[in-house]
């Protein structure tokens, strides 16, 4: 940890602002979850984080795929370090305009982070038992759409 601790204090005095963690995968995982349930929707839509927000369709699913997130990793004993739906809606309501990397990939027809986003919920959430049917069905369709380009 003294190296870690070291390594931020480097970075605060550079002036970008860092936090050592003992665990960091409560900050991972609650990254992880946040984009794993808006990227896939944004890709398979088309649509920016505040298209998204407004249709209420888009939001129940970016919640469900969420609640799957949040049940793995409870079951895997992670607190996360901040609420996903939480920063959701934030960036729903205040980054209307942002299209997501994993949309942006797709645009360009560059292969996405389906597998390392979704797909590690789906193993995970297998490994664990817990049901994780909507990260299965995004992860399989954003897959199909890559497969559709060759």
């Amino acid at each position: 940890m003294g190296e870690v601790r070291r390594l931020a204090d480097l970075l605060n005095r550079g002036g970008l602002p860092t936090t050592a963690l003992q665990d960091a995968r409560g900050a991972q995982w609650t990254k992880l979850i946040f984009n794993s349930a808006t990227s896939p929707v944004a890709v398979l839509t088309g649509l920016t984080m505040g298209q998204l927000g407004e249709m209420a369709g888009a939001r129940d699913l970016i919640g469900r795929l969420a609640g799957e997130g949040c049940a793995v990793a409870r079951a895997l004993g992670i607190t996360l370090d901040d609420d996903p739906l939480a920063m959701i809606e934030e960036a729903v309501t205040h980054a209307h305009g942002h299209r997501p990397s994993m949309l942006q990939d797709v645009l360009a027809r560059r292969p996405t982070e389906i597998g390392v986003l979704n797909g590690a919920i789906v193993r995970r959430g297998t490994e664990a038992g817990v049901p994780i049917l909507l990260n299965q069905a995004v992860t399989t369709l954003v897959n199909g759409l890559e497969q559709s380009w060759e």
